[in-house]
């Protein structure tokens, strides 16, 4: 029995995963709930607890797999954004393809940013991302406090900021991405910017 036990496992896990994927994605993450899930998946509501734990647990397994397709981006995809790129048009790259993930993700990224006092900056996968930020960074600013330049881009690329600035603010998305690549430099205009109207983001 223990085979197909593990296999039937394996298949509610599956099925959770992409129930609860397609829910949130589609109707933001406050809006679904975990009988929502349950019954989209054909499963028990029990069967979601036994399986992940608590919903904070869902929504990161739900992400886990995005973040890391972004991260084999970076460590194996073409230049600018994977390795080999011209540092320049390697940090733009960088802060374009978290921005993008950041919006794509935002009620999941939202619904995780404030478990805890500072959750956003210590948890291991924001972790990750600043080093890799500051690594970029340490290339582009060698004499800038980069430590200080990664947190300040890293809370422009906070979801909520994002969302808010857009959905309440009513400022158009390319106009909060290229305000992101000016607090990278101040006074140079991203080339895959530059029909953007300054005046916009000044």
């Amino acid at each position: 029995m223990t085979g197909p036990e593990r296999a039937d496992a394996a298949r509610n896990r599956a099925a959770i995963l992409a129930a609860a994927a397609e829910l949130f994605d589609r109707d933001g993450v406050e809006e679904v709930s975990m009988n929502d899930i349950a019954r989209h998946a054909g499963v028990g509501k029990g069967t979601i607890f036994r399986r992940f734990g608590d919903r904070t647990a869902l929504i990161e397994a739900v992400l886990l797999p995005r973040a890391a397709a972004m991260r084999r981006l970076v460590h194996h995809g073409p230049p600018p954004v994977g390795p080999g790129g011209e540092p320049l048009e390697a940090l733009h790259a960088l802060l374009d393809t978290l921005f993008d993930f950041v919006w794509a993700n935002r009620t999941l990224i939202r619904a995780l940013e404030h478990r805890v006092p500072h959750s956003y900056y210590a948890h291991s996968s924001s972790r990750y991302w600043l080093d890799e930020l500051a690594r970029r960074l340490t290339v582009t600013h060698p004499h800038d406090d980069t430590e200080y330049l990664t947190h300040i881009l890293s809370t422009a690329l906070r979801a909520d900021v994002v969302d808010y600035l857009v959905s309440v603010r009513g400022m158009a998305l390319d106009q909060v991405r290229a305000g992101l690549h000016r607090l990278a430099f101040p006074c140079v205009p991203p080339p895959s910017l530059a029909d953007v109207d300054r005046r916009s983001v000044s």
